[in-house]
């Protein structure tokens, strides 16, 4: 797995320099579910309409509904991406989506028709528990010739879960790390392969989260609050780093796009912070960089946390973004000097301290969640749902009214964020009635596609 270089061929960018450059997305992927809902009907890809001069700009032009029902589509990821950069042979055409609740994996052809794909073929979960004794995908990543996917849980839903490797055929290789260590849970992961790293983080196993919220078991340690620093080429855990209670349920993971920088970030959920780790005299180190204070609420017996759902950075790593689901805010901070970062931005959507109920004229059930950023880091679309039953936990109301993407104008230059007034996807007004909607790719790749090797 070394670096290539040359001309740009195959399905990704020689640079982050060189996908800023590329054509604006013209159309977006993006889960919907009725997982939650009481509607007994398949979860869907729904295709939106990016492209501001076309007659159907931001309507779902086509709907691939999944073989089954109760999947929770949740995160997505693609065959092939800049790591497989100078092979030709290589085409960023199938999407990987997975449904936590099913272990299912969806393979979807994005090549043929892109704004109608089409089912390729489907990895049972039942396969994959009795092969790897592994389920609960999250997060997908293209790495040179492998796939490799985050499972939170084992075959019964129990921590830690593992990694799963598939060949480009879509075809179980089996688990791809060596070694656990000592590792609790599994989320998030992201590879920084000239530093021979990958760091991954910690929800808690499918057993706990998806029932719901119990604030109690936090106390009890059945959420995260370490990230682990892998051995890449080993594929063993390397060293743990605790965070305590600056770090409680450490989701998000991020590295700078530039494949030498040690710098990257991680959003804890519960705590509400951002942590940034780094190479300091040739070791690992981390701080908290940001805060985000707690809100008293009139209906809760304790102040409301941030709640940090999601982060990304843009693709020349200067600005950082991440959503606040409970408080109802996304933030935009100029981390050029990664270890100061500065507020450079800030709107509201939803949320439950009341700051945005309405949007547009548009009324927001839920608060802002997955965010998906373009590649010239001048759109960013957001979505509403995060987990169904957390979903109908903390927003009832999503449940009979539905989810819903807008879209925040960046300001890539000097900083600052605004919504885009004639974009609105209402998913409460979906054919099958209203639909929940989460994670957004791109089919040229976004901000959390591509690895650089």
């Amino acid at each position: 797995m070394s670096s290539k270089v040359g001309a740009c061929r195959g399905p990704g960018y020689a640079s982050p320099r060189e996908a800023i450059k590329a054509p604006r997305e013209k159309l977006l992927y993006t889960v919907a579910l009725y997982v939650g809902t009481g509607i007994q009907k398949p979860d869907y890809l729904a295709t939106i309409d990016a492209d501001p001069d076309s007659p159907t700009y931001s309507q779902v032009v086509s709907r691939l509904e999944m073989p089954g029902i109760g999947d929770e589509l949740h995160h997505t990821g693609w065959n092939a991406c800049s790591s497989c950069h100078g092979d030709s042979s290589k085409e960023r055409r199938y999407l990987i989506v997975p449904g936590v609740r099913s272990s299912n994996l969806h393979i979807v052809d994005c090549g043929e028709n892109p704004r109608n794909p089409r089912l390729h073929h489907v990895l049972e979960g039942a396969e994959i528990k009795s092969k790897t004794n592994l389920s609960a995908p999250h997060t997908i990543h293209c790495i040179g010739e492998d796939i490799v996917i985050s499972m939170l849980g084992d075959a019964q839903g129990n921590a830690p879960g593992g990694f799963l490797h598939l060949n480009q055929d879509f075809e179980i290789v089996g688990r791809w790390e060596s070694d656990l260590a000592n590792m609790k849970f599994n989320y998030d992961f992201w590879a920084q392969p000239r530093h021979n790293v990958m760091v991954s983080s910690e929800w808690a196993a499918p057993n706990t989260f998806m029932p719901g919220f119990d604030l109690e078991e936090v106390g009890h340690l059945k959420y995260g609050r370490e990230i682990h620093f892998w051995d890449f080429k080993n594929k063993k855990v390397d060293r743990t780093f605790y965070l305590g209670e600056d770090g409680l349920v450490p989701l998000e993971v991020r590295f700078h796009h530039d494949p030498d920088s040690s710098h990257g970030f991680v959003g804890a959920a519960l705590s509400s912070n951002v942590i940034h780790w780094f190479k300091k005299n040739g070791e690992w180190a981390w701080e908290k960089i940001i805060d985000v204070e707690n809100r008293k609420h009139p209906e809760w017996p304790i102040p409301v946390p941030g709640l940090i759902s999601v982060i990304l950075l843009s693709m020349d790593d200067r600005f950082l973004y991440f959503c606040n689901w409970l408080h109802g805010d996304i933030r935009q901070y100029d981390i050029t000097d990664p270890h100061s970062p500065k507020l450079t931005g800030q709107v509201w959507m939803g949320g439950l301290l009341g700051n945005a109920p309405f949007v547009n004229g548009h009324r927001i059930s839920g608060g802002p969640q997955m965010i998906q950023l373009s590649l010239d880091g001048k759109r960013l679309y957001v979505t509403t749902s995060l987990f169904s039953t957390w979903d109908n936990q903390f927003y009832p109301e999503i449940r009979e009214k539905g989810g819903c993407m807008l879209l925040v104008n960046c300001d890539a230059e000097r900083g600052g964020m605004e919504f885009d007034s004639d974009f609105f996807v209402d998913f409460g007004c979906e054919p099958n009635g209203p639909a929940r909607c989460h994670e957004t790719r791109y089919p040229g790749g976004d901000c959390t596609s591509d690895i650089f090797f």
